[in-house]
């Protein structure tokens, strides 16, 4: 008989995902007196810090090309980003517009609230703890 000390403590994957799943809902919320996704705003930080190709941003989102190019459709029809030509035809660049700067602006203040209810939620440091690991 294994030893009470092998025993596991539960499946880490499906705490992680139910944490991120309620995280995901807490700042989709506060995003959504913006009328942004939490997904949205993390693009339009992304690009408001520089203009970057779909597929260095993906990267960096850690999403796929596909997924990344469907999220940016409705930041594209709000005008809020644009798709520039690249160094060649294949390559797009994704680059945020005056309306796109404004709209992360007002955004902060929904993501800080957002923040804040974790940190609250959570506790500071078991944020800090997360964000270090």
């Amino acid at each position: 008989m294994p030893d009470i000390v092998d025993k596991p403590l539960g499946c880490t994957c499906f705490k992680l995902r139910k944490l991120t799943r309620t995280m995901s809902r807490l700042y989709d919320q506060h995003m959504a007196t913006v009328g942004l996704k939490t997904t949205q705003y993390s693009v339009l930080t992304n690009v408001a810090r520089e203009a970057l190709p779909v597929a260095e941003l993906a990267e960096r989102l850690g999403t796929e090309r596909t997924t990344l190019t469907r999220n940016l459709k409705p930041l594209i029809e709000a005008q809020w980003v644009t798709l520039e030509a690249g160094a060649d035809s294949r390559q797009r660049i994704v680059t945020i517009t005056d309306a796109g700067r404004a709209k992360v602006k007002e955004a902060y203040v929904a993501w800080r609230a957002a923040q804040s209810a974790l940190e609250n939620l959570l506790g500071t440091a078991a944020v800090r703890t997360l964000h270090t690991q």
